[in-house]
């Protein structure tokens, strides 16, 4: 079909995410992918610096990928998961359990990171009433968090930062305290950890669980904490009764430096959320891990089972795409790649430091963030780096990039060159 005509059709048609309807600007039309480049129909390439949402860890068309891919289908693309199983789905579990923090034995395949996150809640909210506990169901986090688009991980998502403050008064109301101070580095502080402690032992009686996302926020600020913070929240909620929860759908599978982000506090969750990176961008697969503790206690209860069941869930062409993923990861030396990244993007993010309307520039494994002190120009941040070759896709206040593990050093500077140009002209 000509471009023009489906750019005609998009507009007229399609409703993109985060986008009104019609929409305002016309998106950029990809007609393959490879490596980590996408080719557009003008013949313009571009490197994906977002990893596609930050998924695309390997690229785009690796062949390991594809063959998993096209064997599976030579097989069976889809059977139901109720009463039924497949090597695929017992193998991913399996290894997920082998690399997720030491005690999460159990593995719930979904089909999203949202999705994951309900499951999560679903898994505490039950586990509490099957204990007779009723009265335990709101969560605890923190502020400047991001969860999803569905309505329970709306209504954990920054209340006032996030998009989702259409909602009040529709979502459950949940207990926030101040987001975490900012600085990978920076040891914890203890008026901080005071506040966190007073809030959990004053909620201890009402909470199902705190749920956070461990070291990186992602959408909700991309900001860095300092792992101890999650071992202040681990000691707390086992000292009032109350589950936690690490939502790891941005930054499982090595992105910040650690196979998951829990690995740099040593900490084991009651509930492990992964997504995104878990099948190399191919497909949507979810999966929410859990403890024999938050298992046992569901299957005592007057329901004894999960009352989740996607049409989806364990797809096989997603889990052995996700077998192939993880196989992938484990056979380079991921932990290389992610700290050349990040080196790449100290260098290259440096200059922008410079910049006026540039309040901080961080890195935290294969992440970069340059924050501004005024919203971006979306618009021109997008025409800036298109034009040097690299797609980006800055949002509030924020220009950032979580690229492929597999780009090579030049990949990385054009990557740092081209969010540095769009601060500037932002």
């Amino acid at each position: 079909m000509d471009p023009a005509e489906l750019l005609a059709l998009d507009a007229e048609h399609v409703w993109h995410p985060y986008a009104p309807m019609p929409g305002q600007s016309a998106p950029l039309l990809v007609t393959e992918a490879s490596g980590v480049r996408l080719r557009l129909a003008d013949g313009r390439e571009l490197i994906d610096g977002m990893s596609s949402w930050w998924a695309a860890i390997h690229g785009y068309r690796h062949p390991v990928l594809d063959a998993a891919l096209a064997a599976q289908a030579g097989r069976m693309s889809h059977v139901m998961f109720g009463g039924l199983t497949h090597e695929p789905a017992v193998r991913l579990a399996v290894t997920l359990t082998e690399l997720a923090p030491a005690g999460l034995e159990h593995v719930f395949l979904c089909d999203s990171g949202s999705v994951s996150v309900e499951v999560a809640v679903k898994m505490c909210l039950q586990y509490w009433a099957s204990s007779g506990r009723t009265a335990k169901r709101r969560l605890l986090t923190w502020r400047g968090g991001y969860h999803g688009d569905t309505f329970h991980p709306m209504s954990v998502c920054d209340p006032e930062g996030g998009m989702h403050s259409l909602w009040r008064g529709v979502l459950p109301e949940q207990v926030f305290v101040p987001e975490p101070p900012s600085g990978f580095t920076d040891p914890p502080d203890q008026s901080y950890v005071d506040t966190l402690a007073a809030a959990i032992e004053r909620h201890a009686d009402e909470l199902a669980a705190v749920i956070v996302e461990p070291v990186a926020q992602g959408a909700g600020g991309m900001r860095f904490h300092h792992p101890g913070y999650l071992s202040v929240l681990r000691e707390l909620t086992e000292a009032h009764d109350v589950l936690l929860i690490f939502d790891e759908i941005a930054t499982g599978f090595g992105r910040t430096g650690e196979m998951f982000a829990a690995g740099h506090a040593g900490v084991t969750p009651d509930v492990l959320c992964l997504g995104k990176a878990l099948t190399g961008g191919y497909l949507s697969m979810a999966a929410t891990l859990c403890t024999p503790r938050v298992a046992a206690g569901i299957s005592r209860g007057e329901l004894p089972v999960l009352a989740h069941g996607p049409t989806f869930m364990g797809n096989p062409l997603a889990a052995a795409v996700a077998n192939a993923s993880i196989g992938l990861l484990l056979e380079r030396d991921w932990r290389a790649e992610v700290g050349r990244i990040e080196a790449g993007l100290r260098a290259g993010l440096a200059p922008a430091a410079r910049l006026d309307g540039v309040t901080d520039v961080r890195v935290l494994g294969a992440i970069g963030v340059i924050q501004l002190d005024h919203p971006v120009d979306m618009a021109e941040a997008t025409r800036v780096a298109t034009g040097l070759g690299v797609w980006l896709r800055p949002f509030r206040d924020l220009i950032y990039a979580m690229p492929p593990y597999v780009c090579t050093d030049s990949d990385i500077t054009a990557i740092a060159e081209a969010m540095v140009a769009a601060a500037g002209s932002s």
